[in-house]
């Protein structure tokens, strides 16, 4: 098994991992935002939305309540006032749920629309992420320049390489004929 040589700070594949995990938690971080913006746009548009729809009713409502002082003025000669509910008396309660539900619906409005000024507070526009994208460029410079000197390297090793077989090889040669010189001086010595 080959064991990794540790070269300290200095080691470009230990800086380029470095990099890279820095880049992919603020790619992540990016992303959230991202996505919180977009929720909360979605919900400014369903509450502007309903907004409208409360509008058209209310105004519905009022069209309603008119009618109503309008029949009523003309009942007040009867002397038998109706002892059910009436259609304008029905539309009155209903008025008051519609009331009921505007009031709320306006507060979620609110809420919602405070709730989209603090997202674009510190959206996408906002210092941290400024400097968050900024770092990103950086990072990724960095390991553009990281990744062609190891790169380089790696082609300056391969060279290195071949030529330490070279050697090896002409130093085996040359062992050969140190080894024939010698058995040919013991034999000459011998005979």
């Amino acid at each position: 098994m080959k064991e990794k040589e540790d070269r300290g700070s200095l080691d470009l594949t230990l800086l380029v991992e470095q990099h890279a995990k820095e880049k992919w938690e603020l790619t992540q971080q990016l992303s959230k935002a991202a996505e919180e913006l977009t929720i909360f746009r979605g919900t400014k548009k369903l509450v502007g939305d309903m907004s409208v729809d409360l509008v058209e009713t209310k105004k519905q409502l009022k069209e309603v309540e008119e009618e109503l002082a309008t029949l009523k003025k003309s009942q007040m000669g009867h002397n038998n006032p109706p002892e059910k509910m009436t259609i304008f008396d029905e539309e009155r309660e209903k008025f008051k749920d519609w009331k009921e539900m505007y009031e709320k619906e306006h507060k979620l409005r609110q809420e919602a629309e405070g709730e989209t000024t603090i997202v674009k507070g510190i959206g996408m526009s906002s210092p941290e992420m400024k400097k968050a994208q900024a770092r990103i460029k950086e990072l990724d410079n960095s390991l553009a320049i990281a990744l062609e000197i190891n790169e380089e390297h790696q082609r300056y090793n391969g060279k290195l390489q071949m030529r330490l077989t070279d050697v090896e090889d002409d130093n085996k040669k040359l062992a050969h004929q140190v080894e024939d010189i010698k058995m040919n001086q013991v034999r000459k010595a011998g005979l």
